[in-house]
């Protein structure tokens, strides 16, 4: 993978943050969106864009606040005019860069633009674990999203393309979507476990901090088409630290958590879930991967602070939208969340060995 922006971190990143800058060239809505997200999540970014932001920002709301007057149709989705109605209303100076801090063994953050989202499929309340893929609602493959596509081609003998997330929560965070054009849904097969884990492993040679989020169906998977998180974090999530159990410590991690070095154990497990109907997150790395079983959004009533825990809450990073809550959550409050998505062990067992 030699001369590709997967050969070294730095390409990558570099990569990554000029695509950013040139996204802005489009002249639309959804870009622009993309970009005050990714600048309030990265202060690198920030400094590179604000200017350009700012520009296109006011540029947008003079035509727009135009065309509402005259009742001229507006060729943007609703979903984006919705948010940036809401951005509007902030105001561009005023939106606010992600806040970090840390409670305890936990990271918690305050990302205000990406409160602005609609929640999609991760805000529904369904049964099983499993829908077919739907051409009228949200995917990767509608017209207007290709301008957020980061880079495509053949990977690891595969077409693969790879889009900004939209509404980042952890560093260099895209969406990786393999064989996007056969409008897969967000059910897990063999394959693609295969896939992402040999991925993992081949570019985590060159890409330090690699790792893949996955959500299943059932556990605020936003968009039900098939697709894996991509991140880049060095440090790691704080599942990862060596005092939990499935790490060879002495403490127990506050979610089920089944630690897995071996892609064919790992799928067997994931195989009998699905057979259990029980839904669940993944981190994917290098030679590993963390599977957490838990109960169904909607099994459970989330606190008013949580958007509901996706693969990054289970790995312990919170996400809040709400300054109050960013100020005073302290470890109870997200033990409190942990227990109340934790089957019973015996609920979320292999069904056989």
């Amino acid at each position: 993978m030699k001369n590709t922006i997967f050969s070294s971190a730095q390409h990558f990143r570099q990569a990554f943050n000029e695509g950013l800058v040139e996204m802005l060239n489009h002249d639309s809505l959804g870009t622009l969106i993309l970009g005050c997200a990714n600048a309030t999540f990265d202060p690198f970014i920030f400094e590179a864009t604000h200017s350009a932001l700012r520009t296109q920002f006011k540029k947008l709301e003079t035509r727009f606040r135009e065309d509402f007057n005259q009742g001229r149709q507006i060729n943007e989705s609703d979903e984006d005019l919705l948010v940036f109605l809401k951005m509007l209303v902030v105001g561009f100076e005023q939106l606010e860069q992600t806040s970090f801090r840390q409670e305890g063994e936990w990271d918690i953050q305050f990302n205000q633009v990406r409160a602005f989202r609609p929640r999609r499929m991760s805000g529904q309340v369904g049964s099983g674990i499993h829908a077919p893929f739907n051409e009228n609602g949200f995917h990767f493959n509608k017209p207007f999203m290709q301008k957020e596509c980061f880079w495509e081609g053949q990977l690891n003998g595969r077409p693969v393309s790879l889009f900004y997330n939209k509404y980042p929560f952890i560093d260099y965070h895209g969406l990786l979507l393999p064989e996007r054009e056969k409008n897969l849904p967000q059910f897990l097969l063999e394959e693609y476990h295969r896939y992402v884990w040999q991925l993992s492993e081949e570019l985590g040679e060159q890409l330090s901090g690699l790792g893949f989020g996955y959500n299943s169906y059932g556990a605020h998977a936003s968009v039900n088409h098939l697709h894996f998180q991509m991140f880049l974090r060095p440090q790691g999530l704080p599942v990862m630290a060596a005092h939990w159990h499935h790490n060879g410590g002495e403490k127990a991690y506050p979610a089920y958590c089944e630690k897995l070095n071996d892609c064919s154990q790992a799928w067997s497990y994931i195989d009998n879930l699905h057979q259990q109907q029980i839904p669940f997150n993944l981190i994917y790395r290098p030679g590993e991967l963390l599977i957490f079983p838990r109960k169904r959004q909607g099994d459970y009533v989330p606190a008013e602070w949580s958007g509901g825990f996706s693969w990054y809450e289970m790995g312990g990073g919170t996400i809040t939208f709400n300054r109050q809550a960013y100020d005073e959550l302290d470890v109870g409050d997200i033990a409190s969340e942990f227990a109340k998505l934790r089957l019973q062990p015996k609920a979320c067992m292999p069904a056989s060995k």
